[in-house]
């Protein structure tokens, strides 16, 4: 049996902001000042690495019932990096991250070893994180117990 979800936004833009709503969210992405914006909201990269801890945690969570693993609560912290050249327009550097790093402390009572299988099903599982792989950005996860 296939299954399909169908994700739809909408929004305004003004200048660099862009108001936009799915459902009953709103969401405003902008630049700050320094790169023309009003810095009225998180910038689109910033956005996505939120995305990439929100997705991570709501498929951990999922993943945790599966396992029957006792899943607490997960702090994230996680790093972009790219080579800026390529948003500016340089043809020959990739205008997307090079490298994203993302350390989980996870509060749980599991061993280290559960948190390792918790993460390797999480991010085999994760839509964020496999689009970030597909496209070939580094990836880099450190999930250790808080």
């Amino acid at each position: 049996m296939m299954s399909k979800a169908t994700f739809q936004i909408s929004g305004q833009a003004e200048g660099m902001k862009s108001t936009l709503t799915s459902g009953n969210h709103t969401i405003t992405i902008d630049e700050p000042a320094t790169m023309g914006g009003t810095d009225k909201g998180a910038d689109p990269l910033s956005t996505l690495l939120f995305a990439l801890a929100g997705c991570e945690n709501v498929i951990a969570n999922f993943v945790a019932k599966e396992l029957e693993f006792d899943l607490q609560g997960i702090t994230f912290k996680v790093n972009g990096e790219l080579d800026t050249r390529g948003l500016m327009g340089d043809p020959n550097v990739r205008p997307y991250f090079e490298k994203v790093t993302i350390h989980a402390d996870v509060e749980t009572s599991e061993s280290q070893e559960r948190i390792e299988q918790l993460k390797e099903i999480t991010d085999q599982r994760c839509p964020v994180f496999t689009t970030l792989k597909a496209a070939g950005v580094e990836l880099e996860t450190n999930w250790s117990k808080n």
